[in-house]
């Protein structure tokens, strides 16, 4: 890629990103667009955004998005401070050291426009000179500098988790485990087995137990009672939006005619909903329950000692928090879950290379010969300037970012098909799995530009891979360089939210749907997460490479710090709260990113015949593999599991508070399946036609 080029595609993407948050800032301020834009604050004062999300501190984020959003903004404050220092080093001192060398070419000023950006890169450098210590020594300032705040951050979630726990009040995920394979006797239930068996080995601290149900049908019939209510609600929205007489087609069928219609099928369907619960909670048992406690020494205890000499049975877990369960888990059998395990592993690598194909097309537009000869005709058009430097430098770039973005949902999917026993289980396993897809797919296939067998060949002889890597790498900078450009358009349109905004006008001319504005949006973390730590891994291993990057990767962290603060106050609600589990993820990374880093560069001093570099950079990714190790020991079981410390102090600190009872009165009835609670006759009145069960 030329620099030309580049400037337009920097040009586009500022001028979109501009307009976007332009266009947000007027449409906030419109009444209609309340349920868009700010759902979860929507009878707030109005503010400038960009102020309020700077003002805001981190005690607010916590009250607003829990420890997870905590987490989620610290995510980017790390990666501003990381790449502030990196792109000090890299453009302060990297840049004008391969912009100066003449490996390349000798620099032409007055064609510079003209010339192609890896005059910026360290392949310009001349082989052999004494200045690749500067990157030598980079090299370790950047991965100091790294760690250093790793650790920093690391001990910092740590304390903030520690301190959640000890200034939370009672919650019930804290005092319940979940019991699964249950034995049973002949004759008896599975709620008799349990509360035997509790009352025997844990007579002092068991409190009570929820026995899981076979629901699976259950939750069909409240779907179509629910579709059935939107239904009634959306015809009510279009007779209260239109204003006039209810009219009939072909005089035959009126609103009223679908409104009666609706009315009696959602009477059928409830009283199956009665027949079908009754039914469940007389017969349809699950050998799993969820067991409380009345302190969380005692739930700790059953958790992590094995209950019985035959470990199939009595197998205890963390419960997540009642409103975070995933239900629909316990309707599938063993069986099933590792079937959909072994479809979601086939569906993973067709998936994969299904996207490898993509890659290969979007570096095929990279490069104008590869255009003319797919698309010959094009070739008279692709000469002209402007449209070359858009083909080249904006549109691949483009065509990734869209294609990407279903991704997290199929990832999501997959999860799910799995078997998690919580929400947040399922989204925290799509935030891994999205996260090895993206390093994979995104970066690897395309530096490896898009060749399934050099991606496979390159792992034949480890000890090649940072040469390779060192060659194949610099040779991609302008594509990376043109992603992240590409990314402030895509980062400023979570601002606009475009999906919503379409449902909503959608709504608004068609006036057949309504928007249903009574429940915010939950924070995507799996798929949010994923995206910055890819920005990271370009950031560091295009560090010494191509240090031109840099400042487009800063700009990228400055743009997500704060328009998240924003989303996080108005548009996402917190579903659920892991107590800031998402860390270790980000931590294990960056640690990859750095190795990564390093293998490039050992690869390019010794491409750039400068092999006393090579060996002096060996100690590194061994130091580095330390330091991840002291973190995994000193921090990781943190987020695993509380001490006995902590839970004892705070179960002393709360045994003799009143509100204790109330709590653990509470606790008895906290993991009851939604599924099997009476449900609102919606038929009774026309304003109760909301869902039924929205917490399925």
């Amino acid at each position: 890629m030329i620099l030309s080029a580049l400037a337009t595609s920097v040009g586009v993407n500022l001028a979109l990103t501009v307009l976007l948050a332009a266009a947000y800032s007027l449409l906030r301020r419109r009444p209609g667009y309340v349920e868009v834009y700010a759902p979860r604050r929507p009878y707030a004062p109005l503010e400038p955004w960009l102020p309020a999300a700077w003002r805001r501190s981190e005690e607010d984020i916590h009250a607003a998005a829990g420890l997870d959003g905590v987490v989620f903004v610290r995510i980017f404050v790390f990666s501003i401070r990381v790449f502030t220092a990196a792109a000090v080093l890299g453009v302060g001192v990297l840049l004008p050291v391969n912009f100066l060398g003449n490996q390349l070419k000798e620099i032409d000023f007055t064609d510079l426009p003209n010339k192609s950006i890896d005059l910026f890169s360290v392949s310009n450098v001349q082989d052999g000179s004494n200045k690749l210590w500067l990157h030598f020594s980079a090299v370790y300032i950047i991965t100091g500098i790294t760690c250093y705040l790793l650790y920093h951050e690391y001990k910092y979630i740590s304390s903030k988790r520690l301190e959640y726990f000890m200034t939370s009040k009672p919650l019930p995920q804290h005092f319940t485990v979940l019991v699964r394979a249950i034995p049973v006797s002949s004759g008896d239930s599975v709620s008799d087995a349990v509360d035997k068996y509790f009352r025997e080995y844990h007579p002092s601290t068991y409190l009570s137990h929820a026995v899981v149900h076979q629901t699976g049908k259950l939750r069909l019939l409240l779907n179509d009672a629910e579709n059935i209510c939107s239904k009634l609600g959306n015809l009510k929205y279009v007779h209260r939006s239109s204003g006039d007489a209810p009219r009939k087609f072909l005089g035959l069928f009126g609103r009223n005619d679908l409104r009666d219609k609706y009315q009696k099928r959602l009477e059928d369907v409830e009283e199956n909903v009665r027949l079908e619960q009754s039914d469940a909670i007389r017969r349809q048992e699950i050998a799993a329950a969820f067991v409380s406690f009345r302190t969380r020494y005692g739930a700790a205890n059953a958790i992590y000692i094995r209950q019985s000499d035959n470990p199939t049975e009595w197998q205890t877990e963390h419960a997540p928090d009642p409103h975070d369960v995933y239900w629909p888990f316990f309707s599938t059998s063993f069986m099933e879950r590792w079937i959909a395990k072994f479809v979601v592993f086939v569906a993973s690598l067709l998936l994969i290379l299904v996207f490898l194909l993509v890659v290969i097309f979007v570096q095929g537009l990279t490069y104008l010969e590869q255009i003319e000869k797919w698309l010959p005709f094009l070739r008279n058009i692709l000469e002209m300037a402007v449209v070359s430097q858009l083909v080249t430098g904006y549109l691949p770039s483009v065509i990734l970012h869209f294609v990407s973005s279903y991704v997290p949902s199929i990832m999501k999917l997959f999860s799910t098909m799995q078997g998690f026993v919580s929400v947040s289980g399922i989204e925290r396993s799509a935030c891994n799995k999205m996260l090895r897809f993206t390093i994979w797919t995104v970066f690897f296939a395309n530096v490896l530009s898009g060749s399934v067998l050099g991606q496979i060949q390159i792992f034949y002889n480890p000890i090649e891979i940072p040469k390779k890597l060192a060659v194949v790498v610099p040779a991609q900078a302008s594509f990376f360089i043109a992603y992240v450009v590409t990314s402030w358009t895509s980062i400023t349109s979570e601002l606009t939210q475009t999906a919503a905004l379409f449902f909503h006008l959608w709504g608004k001319c068609a006036k057949c749907c309504k928007r249903d504005d009574s429940e915010a949006p939950s924070m995507p973390y799996h798929s949010e997460i994923p995206r910055i730590l890819l920005f990271g891994l370009i950031g560091l291993t295009y560090f010494i490479v191509a240090p031109l990057i840099l400042p487009f990767v800063l700009v990228y962290f400055c743009f997500g710090y704060f328009i998240f603060r924003n989303q996080l106050f108005n548009v996402y609600a917190p579903k659920y709260d892991t107590g800031g589990k998402f860390w270790p993820i980000v931590h294990n990374a960056t640690i990859f990113s750095l190795l990564v880093t390093h293998a490039i560069a050992i690869g390019v001093f010794g491409l750039k015949k400068l092999p006393l570099a090579s060996s002096l950079l060996l100690p590194l990714p061994v130091l580095t593999f330390l330091f991840n190790l002291f973190c995994w020991n000193r921090f990781l079981p943190i987020f695993e599991a509380y001490s006995t410390e902590s839970l004892i102090k705070k179960d002393r600190e709360e045994q003799s508070k009143p509100e204790m009872l109330e709590f653990f009165s509470n606790l008895v009835s906290a993991y009851r399946d939604p599924a099997l609670k009476p449900i609102q006759r919606a038929s009774n009145s026309d304003e109760r036609t909301a869902p039924l069960l929205a917490s399925i």
